[in-house]
């Protein structure tokens, strides 16, 4: 399992903060599974130790963790939450890895479980393309809301899935039938690229503005329920 110089010194700290003492054993079900929770290399277990100042020793469907008890804690509630995925048919990777312990580490000091507690679940959101899950707690807060509420306004900086979810949680009520049809709506505000006179009808008109909605939609449903959809004002551009 060693990774080179750096990763030894690492495990070696880690193993001293944890003072020598009995190491956290966590056991999986299925070996296959663990070959894919472990990931090439043993990639995602290294960003597991190196993110979480843990040191993992495999051994057959077991993996030990030394470090600070809190971390290791919070890496075994990772592991198992990223077992059960796979489990249910979702691939992960290093992004999923590191959305996993983002979302574990969300919590401020004192809500921090205790050793042997869990880290609560991370939202989700399935269609028949996909299963998206949250990567961080603000992300399943936001999950939840949409779950429970007719309104909900989300604010925060580009690029923390505030469009995406939004559109892949009604992308999954679509399918589900909680909803018969999806509005698409977005300000027609330029963001500094100076569009100007655009030709064509409303939709041609708008869809440089809401080109991260379809993007989204495209990534969420198979290509041709999209056009189905918009052909058909099931999916409608307002």
């Amino acid at each position: 399992m060693a990774r080179g110089r750096g990763a030894a010194l690492k495990r070696s700290a880690a193993a001293e903060v944890n003072g020598g003492g009995e190491p956290t054993v966590v056991f999986f079900d299925d070996i296959r599974l663990v070959r894919d929770l472990l990931g090439d290399y043993d990639a995602n277990l290294a960003v597991l130790e190196d993110r979480l100042g843990v040191e993992a020793v495999v051994n057959g469907n077991a993996v030990s963790l030394r470090g600070p008890e809190t971390s290791c804690a919070t890496a075994k509630s990772v592991l198992e939450q990223l077992y059960g995925r796979l489990a249910q048919g979702e691939m992960i990777g290093v992004g999923d890895v590191v959305g996993a312990i983002r979302h574990a580490r969300s919590f401020e000091p004192d809500e921090v479980p205790e050793p042997g507690g869990g880290v609560p679940e991370a939202q989700q959101v399935r269609t028949r393309k996909r299963l998206i899950t949250a990567r961080t707690l603000a992300q399943s807060a936001y999950l939840a809301s949409l779950q429970h509420n007719d309104l909900v306004f989300a604010t925060g900086p580009a690029g923390t899935g505030k469009t995406y979810l939004a559109v892949a949680f009604a992308a999954a009520c679509l399918e589900s039938g909680r909803c018969d049809r999806l509005i698409l709506s977005r300000p027609a505000v330029e963001a500094g690229e100076r569009l100007g006179f655009l030709p064509g009808d409303m939709r041609e008109k708008v869809d440089p503005y809401l080109r991260p909605l379809y993007d989204a939609l495209y990534d969420v449903l198979a290509p041709e329920r999209v056009e189905r959809g918009l052909a058909t004002g099931v999916i409608e551009i307002a």
